[in-house]
């Protein structure tokens, strides 16, 4: 994979020339609906042949190793080398890409649920079905899930069930504040999850308890330690989303009850929710700045293992109106959706190097302006050099609804998906 930005004047035909490849396979990854209109500042991504070396004079397999961040043996084992100390100048070498592992949040269910999976399918280790809720009696609320769980099992995705304290439309404090507080509930809600994940196929619990009140992390640390007894007893794995924390002692309603000294101990792996710094009732920013997610990674690995950390990782863009004024809320975009808008209102697609994110702005037909900020091939890829730089786990996407074509093929230039 390569990845160009498209320049004033550039025509497929040039561009497909330029790097040797068929318009229709550039076409294809990118999912273009007219070739003939590309916007100045698209980046496109450019389907090439897996990675090889050719061996220069001097060089040595430790030396091209480290020049690739693998091992020594990931390169003998991919190209069935008899003697690691013997190559030759001008020899081909096939690069192996590191193995991680990579969840994707699902919303639907039905049709709609399985036609998501079977397309995705193919770069997910694992989904998580949002989402369960507890009750203030331990009671799951129930979901029409058996559909997808089968479709992910037919794509070799391991199911997840994701447990939350959403009441109506979000998460409620209240809620599970209670429920932190009740022993007898707890327990009855483990006993419920576990007959459930076993019904219908579930092979691990995702929790994801937001917007907890500080004065209830002990007992969140105490229900995990329930919870995490209750699913390896029985054999299932257990994983919990995070909030993005810079720092131990972090204020605000999101941090305070995420301990991730606990959450890093008492797990099998979590998911750090490494995106929404532009929120929908905040002001115009990237989704995923990753200056801001590499502070949260800073402090993170020291304190949770990395080979337990997926971070996260947004499929989804926003559009503000512009002035900015407080209570007004952004619309979210698709990939394809903040595409269609920049050819809609002939805009050119900027790049913000310190977030590295792309962003345009346009003046719609009543003449209100707007800010949208989304993610794209180069902003994927910042992400996956920095999952490579920090020794991660892995990924885990929210969510797999919100289609983002660019994500695959940069997702897999990059890495081998785990199957379990």
């Amino acid at each position: 994979m390569r990845i160009h930005v498209v320049r004033s004047g550039d025509t497929l035909w040039k561009i497909s020339m330029n790097y040797n490849v068929s318009i229709n396979s550039i076409v294809q990854t990118n999912a273009i609906t007219d070739p003939d209109r590309l916007i100045v500042g698209q980046s496109l991504v450019i389907p090439t042949p897996d990675d090889v070396h050719i061996v220069r004079p001097g060089e040595t397999l430790w030396m091209i190793a480290r020049m690739y961040n693998v091992t020594i043996q990931d390169i003998v084992r991919e190209n069935n080398i008899v003697n690691p100390n013997l190559i030759n100048v001008g020899q081909r070498l096939r690069i192996p890409k590191p193995v991680i592992e990579v969840n994707g949040y699902l919303t639907q269910t039905g049709a709609t649920g399985e036609e998501i999976l079977r397309w995705t399918g193919p770069y997910l280790t694992y989904f998580c079905m949002f989402s369960y809720g507890i009750t203030a009696e331990g009671n799951l609320t129930p979901l029409n899930d058996e559909s997808v769980i089968s479709m992910a099992r037919s794509r070799g995705v391991t199911p997840l069930m994701c447990l939350t304290n959403f009441l109506g439309r979000r998460f409620s404090s209240d809620l599970v504040s209670g429920f932190l507080s009740n022993v007898e509930v707890q327990e009855r809600q483990l006993t419920n999850i576990v007959n459930t994940m076993r019904q219908k196929g579930y092979e691990g619990l995702n929790i994801d308890f937001e917007y907890v009140y500080p004065r209830d992390r002990e007992n969140y640390n105490a229900f995990l330690r329930r919870a995490a007894d209750r699913m390896h007893a029985n054999g299932f794995s257990i994983s919990t989303a995070l909030a993005p924390k810079v720092r131990a002692d972090q204020i605000g309603l999101l941090y305070e009850a995420h301990d991730y000294p606990v959450h890093g101990q008492l797990t099998d792996f979590v998911v750090l929710m490494t995106y929404e710094w532009g929120w929908a009732g905040g002001p115009p920013w990237a989704i995923a700045p990753i200056n801001e997610v590499r502070r949260v990674l800073d402090y993170a690995v020291t304190v949770i293992p990395r080979n337990k950390i997926l971070m996260g990782i947004p499929l989804y863009g926003r559009d503000w109106r512009i002035p900015w004024v407080q209570g007004t809320i952004a619309s979210t975009v698709t990939y394809m959706q903040a595409i269609r808008r920049a050819l809609q209102y002939g805009v050119p697609i900027q790049y913000n190097e310190t977030y590295q994110s792309p962003f345009f702005r346009y003046t719609d037909a009543s003449g209100q302006q707007h800010e949208v900020w989304f993610e794209d091939a180069r902003s994927y890829q910042a992400k996956y050099e920095t999952i490579k730089e920090y020794g991660l786990r892995g990924a885990s996407y929210w969510a797999l609804n919100l289609e983002s074509i660019p994500n695959w093929p940069v997702l897999t230039s990059n890495f081998r998906i785990a199957k379990l």
